[in-house]
């Protein structure tokens, strides 16, 4: 409706104009006064009369004292012949200037002409706009069916290439050889070689899929079409087909190029899951995708690039050969790519002389590449709202908590004993962590407020690991329920500040029974969670064991959470002097760092 508002707008202001001008044509300011022919004939009689003009049936008067006047005869009746019927003085008519006008084209065409015209050209206009309009809403209807998809600029200001993307060096290989394909098909034909036709990204989300879709469009010197993968979908069944046969017919006619579909799995969720049946429009557009990767027309030149944090649930028959044959994982960048992904955001961010960038890539192990980029514009945020020119370590290490955590709730103020026992609940996590050999050193201790926390105990691994064994996670164990047994220990009650610790001391027992076969039970697992899938979570869980065995589970875990609790009560009761220390001192600072705890654990 926007462009039909604009045009009919501007029509009604051209109408304004044009009758304004009329207006201003026939208004006139001197309007002569309109007389009856006795009042002329008697005038012309009394020689008041100087001026005569004569046009068809208009007769304009001029008096000797420049008064103006009008009068009307008829048209056939020549100016002679009424002089002569009314008798008038020959001599006052020879003292008369008398000139004949003949009446002119123009003002027919002003008097008459126009206000018959006008209503005319009005209703046509008009006309004409709702018929564009509709015009305009039948294309729109047309190309419903049209893809939507974007193509990449060569000369995009924001362009972005593989020296832009930290870390992912296999990822990036894997994606050099398809870019190497488009732009020099030759040698690999030569050597009866097939570059894969679609390549599947799969990582967690912040992992940078997108960013190496974005540097795959900047590297190679072909067409790149990017589309998400919820634009297929629609209310009407087969519009999404239609879509996706528009765009590989476009990309055809393009080739080489790239097609890239983000987050495929809105259209590419397997067959026949979920509950409350199945989707026919997302059915009909992932069989039209399938049928367009490997169908019977051989689809020579097109290379499909999809991202997903979801592989798990993509049918299988978008991941066979011919299709997705080629997967390249993004994982959480280790410590080296860290501190790359660091250095690229850093450009263009003053920096203090004290901010190490190695050291913040230790104290973000877990960080993908989207929270280390939000870690630093926090940290520049927070510099900026303190007035400061450059980024400081403080500003840095403060956006490091809250990125992992959540911002200080300064408002949020304990009565003293919460305080008391918050400082002793996260004293007595610090501790055992502390002494426990296979848990993870201990960076900052903090009663301050963060989320939804009352306060925190932030540990930190000093590598990054792969695989984890059975001792780290009973550690693990025994932290969790450290600060729930130190409240019982110190004032003989505990409060509700320890339930998320102990779901998660829960949790992680139940993964060491039925997922990681580290328990009395046997090297086997228990349960099949993927059978039914709905809206991205599991629901259900497959039961491949029988209730006694699920009793068996049961007691597993409350023995692997006793035998971590009672190593936990041990060191409560035998360091009780360091952690009333550690307690009082969190009290006094609210904030202890890693290098003072150090301290006074020894």
């Amino acid at each position: 409706m926007k462009p039909l508002s604009k045009n009919f707008i501007l029509f009604i202001l051209v109408l304004l104009v044009v009758g304004a001008i009329f207006s201003t044509y026939n208004l006139k300011d001197d309007k002569p006064v309109e007389i009856g022919l006795n009042t002329m004939i008697e005038q012309v009689n009394q020689g008041q009369v100087k001026n005569l003009t004569v046009s068809g049936g208009d007769i304009d008067i001029e008096l000797l004292d420049g008064t103006k006047e009008t009068t009307k005869k008829e048209t056939s009746q020549s100016l002679s012949e009424l002089f002569t019927d009314y008798e008038v003085d020959q001599k006052a008519v020879a003292a008369v200037n008398i000139s004949i006008k003949e009446e002119s084209s123009k003002g027919l065409f002003w008097s008459v002409i126009i206000p018959t015209l006008l209503p005319i050209i009005f209703i046509a206009i008009l006309f004409f706009f709702i018929v564009r309009q509709l015009q305009g809403a039948n294309n729109k209807a047309m190309m419903f069916g049209q893809a939507g998809a974007k193509e990449f600029s060569k000369d995009a200001k924001n362009k972005v290439t593989f020296k832009d993307v930290a870390g992912a060096r296999e990822a990036k290989e894997e994606l050099l050889e398809e870019v190497d394909f488009l732009k020099n098909p030759k040698k690999f034909i030569e050597v009866g070689a097939k570059i894969p036709k679609g390549v599947l990204l799969m990582g967690s989300p912040g992992t940078g899929k997108t960013l190496m879709a974005r540097a795959v469009a900047g590297e190679a010197e072909v067409p790149f079409y990017h589309i998400s993968g919820s634009e297929f979908v629609e209310m009407f069944v087969g519009v999404g087909a239609s879509r996706v046969r528009d765009l590989f017919a476009k990309a055809k006619k393009n080739a080489p190029c790239i097609i890239f579909i983000d987050e495929i799995d809105a259209v590419g969720r397997q067959r026949g899951a979920g509950l409350g049946g199945s989707h026919d429009e997302r059915e009909q557009t992932l069989n039209q995708i399938l049928v367009e990767m490997d169908g019977f027309e051989p689809n020579l030149g097109v290379i499909v690039i999809a991202a997903t944090n979801r592989p798990d649930v993509l049918d299988p028959a978008l991941l066979r050969p011919g299709r997705f044959d080629r997967r390249v994982i993004l994982d959480l960048p280790d410590i080296s790519e860290r501190e790359e992904i660091l250095k690229i955001h850093a450009q263009g961010k003053p920096f203090e002389n004290d901010v190490n960038l190695r050291r913040l890539a230790e104290r973000t192990p877990g960080f993908s590449g989207a929270d280390l980029s939000n870690l630093l514009n926090e940290a520049a945020i927070r510099a900026a709202r303190h007035d400061q020119k450059t980024i400081s370590l403080a500003d840095t290490l403060e956006s490091i908590e809250k990125v992992m955590i959540g911002p200080e709730r300064k408002s949020h103020i304990l009565l003293p004993k919460e305080r008391e026992i918050t400082a002793y609940h996260e004293a007595g996590h610090a501790v055992v962590a502390h002494l426990l050999p296979h848990a993870d050193p201990v960076h900052k201790i903090s009663i301050i407020s963060r989320g939804r926390a009352a306060g925190y105990t932030l540990k930190l691994p000093t590598e990054d690991k792969k695989m984890h064994n059975k001792s780290e996670f009973l550690d693990d164990i025994a932290v969790f329920l450290a600060g729930h047994l130190t409240e019982q220990e110190i004032f003989g009650d505990v409060t509700t500040g320890s339930s998320d610790d102990l779901r998660r001391a829960t949790a992680l027992a139940r993964e060491l029974v039925v997922s990681y076969g580290m328990s009395e039970l046997g090297t086997r697992t228990f349960g099949d969670k993927d059978e039914m899938v709905f809206l991205g979570r599991e629901i259900h869980e497959a039961r491949d064991y029988s209730e006694k065995t699920a009793q068996e589970i049961d007691e597993e875990i409350n023995r692997i959470i006793t035998r971590a609790r009672e190593v936990a009560c041990g060191i409560i009761k035998q360091e009780r002097s360091k952690l009333n220390l550690v307690a009082k001192t969190l009290l006094e600072k609210e904030n202890i760092e890693k290098d003072e705890f150090e301290k006074l654990m020894s």
